[in-house]
């Protein structure tokens, strides 16, 4: 019996519930469009803001306010400047790749401290509108804009043009508050790694009386350069760009405090140890920042004295492989209580005041928010699921996200807006607190109404069915996608293996997200699915995500191949002598890895934007794990691709976007110039104009078709399959 099968072979009956999911993949932005997000809650708790695209199909994000039971547009790019939007700024384009936007139109805004004013950006243009009532209207400003925040008391807007850092009022009067000196210096913008690698989008905070802002000024001067041209596009100069990679200089990044009437004050600390800018902020307390030490061993919260600039240690973190940064971290309550993680072993607690208020083996995820001396966090029980927590002194904590699924949240004034993504797809409940004081919520499982913000996403084409396995001595946790047609005991599936497998991402899990509807798609195509999230991830711990210091593929590939064969061991149907791989970025390195080293285990890989050469990527995402290039050589060495091509024998596929910059295409062209030398046959399928996210929809429909055709193409003829 031909179990694989073929679109185009007699069993196509099968993939009938499955064909029109390419072109839905695609066209909904992996699912993405009509998805409500970014939440700010009103003060007194009644108001909601969010952005949303206008369907499933629409990318043209729009303002939205819930109130009372109700949403009500509040901008409409469609309506504000029509058929006449434009290209957006430079530097936004870049803040938008960092963050993998797939939308356009309101992508983001910012709101005053009443959630009354409103400021965002439109093809450069600065908006701004009332929630209280009014449409939107233009801000006079001095260029393109990019990250627009309203003072706190909403009666000034700041923004970033031309790499400068701009005030300006509602009716008028705009001001310089610092210049670009030259073309390498910025003032308000986040650089390279911060946005890429430290969770940190921004780079400029007012203050809580909105007199002042803290600012960072970024000279990229010491960066080397890279130069990305469109091959497709010979007549179009190539664009530069500061990229940090491993054991070269950083962006020298400094902090000052400028006031609106152009008093400057240097943030003082010592940049030659703690050269990284983690994060910053300004609350009642005072200004701080946290910086980080190059190794990243060391992390340090300093207060920051408003009047000299003059710092102070507060809180100091150390670890023998790297201080973990924590999304959210650091934070302060009313009182000052400092709100830090702290590892311990195998579990990440939050520390409030000094002290543990998250019992053993609840994994910190991230810190949400801070009212009053309440904390909204989020953290894993299981690692399955991602849940919202509240911490109140006097009260403990308690979960206030109910069903399976990964969530997220805000909160204030007595409303909680949960955000989660289930086994059913995304939802979005306001729950009213009925005591906002003491933090005990009614909802959750307390059978208290919701109230549902509606997403407007399409139902994917076809519903994941993902079996959730624990696996080998490592209890791997893992997930096996079988074909909604196949019966147990009517013929051995190949197996395809489709992981992340690396840092800071998480595949397995009970909740319906784009990637378990892909792997569910391979698996109509005639193949055992198995998702994997090993060593490495995010989850389990600080003991199991440190795991790979120094050696970032060793552990990573054992326990791929564990979990197949304890998967093997448990289900009769999967042929083991059947079996390929296929990922993207970090996954796509796991897969070329696989076939390299495992061609006993692995028979194709399929690697989409593979990291072949460690020393390639950037200084704060890869030291972190391998140490400096020219300390730890070896690191380097074993967790590259590069130096082991003439090791394949197996079909490999490397896909590779060349405007990527991000995993740069030279990590692939490197590697297939060295296989080529190695007389390693291969395929490489080059994708002109398309990032680290590929964004056409044509690219990214055709892209899974050409996936199974290669991969079924290089099982066929095995043991288990006719030729």
């Amino acid at each position: 019996m031909n179990t694989t099968g073929s679109p185009k072979s007699p069993t196509s009956q099968k993939y009938a519930n499955s064909a029109e999911f390419p072109a839905q993949f695609a066209r909904t932005r992996r699912f993405s469009l009509g998805v409500p997000r970014h939440f700010t809650v009103s003060p007194d708790g009644r108001r909601v803001l969010f952005v949303r695209t206008g369907s499933g199909t629409d990318p043209v994000g729009r303002l939205w306010q819930y109130e009372d039971g109700a949403e009500r547009l509040l901008a409409d790019p469609g309506l504000l400047i029509g058929a006449a939007a434009g290209a957006v700024p430079e530097e936004e384009r870049l803040r938008r790749e960092r963050a993998r936007e797939r939308s356009v139109g309101v992508v983001s805004y910012a709101a005053d401290d009443a959630a009354l004013l409103v400021a965002f950006a439109l093809s450069g243009a600065l908006w701004a509108v009332r929630t209280d009532g009014g449409a939107p209207f233009p801000v006079a400003a001095a260029g393109p804009v990019v990250d627009p925040r309203p003072s706190p008391d909403g009666r000034h807007i700041a923004y970033v043009s031309g790499r400068c850092l701009h005030v300006v009022g509602l009716s008028g009067g705009d001001r310089q508050l610092a210049r670009a000196e030259g073309p390498d210096i910025s003032y308000g913008l986040a650089e390279y790694v911060a946005a890429e690698s430290m969770h940190r989008m921004r780079g400029y905070w007012w203050s809580p009386d909105s007199a002042r802002l803290l600012v960072a000024r970024v000279d990229t001067g010491p960066v080397a350069r890279r130069y990305l041209g469109d091959p497709a596009d010979p007549a179009k100069p190539p664009r530069a760009i500061a990229y940090p990679a491993a054991g070269t200089p950083n962006a020298e990044v400094t902090v000052q405090l400028l006031s609106l009437e152009g008093e400057r004050v240097d943030v003082v600390w010592d940049r030659g140890a703690y050269e990284y800018l983690v994060d910053a902020g300004w609350d009642a307390h005072g200004p701080f920042v946290a910086v980080q030490s190059r190794d990243q061993r060391t992390l340090r919260t300093l207060a920051v004295d408003p009047a000299t600039g003059a710092t102070e240690v507060r809180h100091e973190r150390t670890d023998a492989a790297w201080v973990e940064l924590v999304p959210g971290t650091p934070a302060r309550t009313a009182s000052g209580a400092p709100v830090l993680p702290e590892d311990d072993g195998g579990t990440r607690f939050l520390t409030v005041g000094g002290r543990r208020v998250t019992p053993d083996g609840l994994q910190l995820r991230a810190v949400l928010g801070v009212e009053g001396e309440q904390v909204l966090f989020t953290a894993s029980e299981d690692p399955l699921e991602t849940h919202v927590w509240r911490y109140g002194p006097g009260r403990g904590i308690r979960r206030l996200s109910g069903g399976p699924g990964r969530y997220s949240g805000v909160a204030r004034g007595g409303t909680v807006v949960l955000e989660g993504v289930t086994p059913q797809g995304n939802e979005v409940r306001v729950v009213r607190d009925a005591d906002p004081v003491t933090g005990t919520v009614a909802g959750a499982g307390d059978g208290a109404p919701d109230e549902v913000i509606a997403s407007l996403a399409e139902e994917p084409a076809l519903t994941p069915r993902p079996a959730h396995l624990t696996l080998g001595e490592r209890q791997l946790r893992g997930a096996l996608f079988l074909p909604s047609w196949h019966q147990e005991g009517t013929g051995r599936l190949p197996v395809l293996l489709d992981p992340y497998g690396g840092p800071g991402v998480q595949q397995v899990g009970r909740a319906r997200g784009w990637f378990t509807c892909v792997s569910q798609w391979f698996a109509e195509q005639g193949f055992a699915v198995l998702v994997v999230d090993g060593r490495g991830t995010p989850g389990r711990g600080p003991a199991w995500e440190k795991a790979v210091h120094g050696d970032q593929l060793t552990p990573a590939l054992e326990d791929q191949v564990d979990a197949l064969q304890a998967a093997g061991a448990r289900y009769a149907d999967l042929d083991l002598t059947r079996v390929a791989i296929r990922g993207w970025s970090f996954g796509g390195f796991l897969a070329a890895a696989a076939v390299l080293h495992r061609p006993d285990v692995f028979h194709a890989a399929v690697a989409g934007a593979p990291p072949t050469d460690q020393r390639l990527y950037d200084t704060h995402w890869k030291e972190r794990y391998l140490g400096h290039p020219q300390e730890r050589p070896e690191n380097y060495a074993r967790s590259s691709l590069a130096g082991h091509g003439h090791l394949l024998s197996r079909p490999l596929l490397l896909v590779h976007g060349l405007a990527d910059d991000n995993v740069a295409a030279a990590h692939t062209l490197r590697f297939s110039a060295e296989l080529l030398a190695a007389g390693k046959p291969h395929s490489v399928l080059p994708l002109p104009g398309a990032t680290h996210a590929p964004s056409d929809d044509t690219v990214n429909e055709q892209l899974l078709h050409f996936q199974r055709d290669f991969l079924l193409d290089a099982l066929r003829g095995r043991p288990g399959e006719p030729a």
